[in-house]
């Protein structure tokens, strides 16, 4: 499962399986609402590995818990660690969707 391809990308605080779960559901209900349910792009951009090549995943991370001011993308600060954030970008960029 997704969970255990992504043990390794959990830095400081590690996430536990079940919250690697949650988080992947996350991605493709949530963010897929808006950037597809194939995170191919629709309302937001898509968000599959090669329309992320050459993005940082720490940019990636700023810009889910900060938002895009003056565009539909909203902060998700408070809702999610800056940990869980950057476990997501690096899930975006190996692609959820395998």
């Amino acid at each position: 499962m997704l969970f255990v391809l992504f043990s390794t990308m959990a830095s400081a605080q590690e996430l536990t399986p079940q919250r690697k779960g949650e988080l992947q559901n996350l991605i493709l209900q949530d963010c897929g609402s808006c950037h597809g349910m194939t995170l191919k792009g629709g309302l937001g951009s898509a968000l599959r590995p090669a329309d992320l090549d050459g993005v940082e995943p720490s940019t990636i991370a700023h810009i889910i818990l900060n938002g895009v001011p003056g565009k539909p993308m909203p902060p998700w600060r408070g809702l999610l660690s800056d940990n869980e954030a950057m476990w997501i970008a690096h899930a975006l960029k190996a692609g959820v969707l395998k």
